[in-house]
């Protein structure tokens, strides 16, 4: 309990500051690191990497390129598509070269972690670069963090049908449903503050809509780690967070919600 609270309180601040203060090219190095980091997580989950210090090129291929895919898209994002061909066919020859070596779950975990991941975290920048309110690149992390704790508190309290049980078997109908309502209430939260203290012109309607999308994504993120967890027989992705987990148990609705929201956003200003 003593390292969550600490997590949170050493966490919360970098994240509003990275956001709302920090110069665009700090928050494409934070958004490159943890996709670097959840690159490695992966890789180390379907079993390439065993721990820190014994690695292969494989898993350092999908940690740089991780990394440098983000940092591409927000510099260089006309050379972004060149990267990933390049990294895709590299990919492949190593696994011809390594033929019985690699196996072809652990080739699709390196282009997962190489195309997906960066793609997801890389979605802040696609927000940023809207010329919207930075309080904007919030939003991927309110619908994540709403839908995940209506989920707990109403599955907690009315909890009683099975919702996947063969993914997580704790999560219910009723805790999916309270998901919804937690972002029924971020949304309509989010826009009541841009609207009155910052002059926006959010519709009400349209941002709830929004939101109960995103809480329906943020779940099905939360259930497809999860998937992968299990199929590989690990509780956690890592323990940078300390009892939190890793990039990806902590990140792992960002990661479907974030390039949802850089898609329809638009839509709706």
């Amino acid at each position: 309990m003593r390292s969550r609270v600490l997590v949170s309180v050493i966490g919360v601040p970098v994240i509003l500051v990275v956001i709302f203060w920090a110069p665009v090219w700090v928050l494409a190095i934070a958004l490159a690191l943890l996709s670097a980091i959840a690159a490695f997580e992966m890789m180390r989950c379907v079993g390439v990497v065993r721990s820190f210090g014994e690695s292969c090129v494989l898993s350092n291929a999908a940690v740089l390129g991780a990394f440098c895919a983000v940092w591409v898209q927000y510099q260089f994002d006309e050379f972004y598509t060149v990267l990933l061909v390049a990294y895709t066919l590299l990919i492949f020859a190593y696994a011809v070269y390594r033929a019985g070596a690699v196996k072809f779950q652990q080739i699709m975990a390196a282009l997962f972690s190489m195309c997906a991941l960066p793609y997801a975290f890389a979605a802040f920048l696609r927000l940023h670069d809207m010329g919207l309110h930075r309080a904007y690149l919030l939003l991927p992390l309110l619908f994540s963090f709403c839908s995940d704790t209506g989920a707990f508190f109403v599955g907690r309290a009315f909890g009683r049908h099975k919702l996947a049980p063969k993914v997580s078997p704790h999560k219910t109908v009723e805790g999916a449903l309270g998901g919804l309502l937690g972002n029924a209430v971020g949304a309509t939260a989010f826009a009541l503050v841009m609207n009155v203290w910052l002059n926006e012109r959010l519709d009400y309607p349209g941002l709830l809509a929004l939101g109960l999308i995103c809480s329906l994504i943020a779940q099905l993120g939360d259930l497809s780690f999860s998937l992968i967890k299990r199929e590989f027989g690990i509780k956690d992705y890592g323990h940078i967070f300390l009892e939190h987990g890793g990039v990806l148990d902590r990140f792992d609705s960002v990661v479907f919600v974030a390039p949802v929201l850089a898609a329809l956003l638009p839509f709706l200003l």
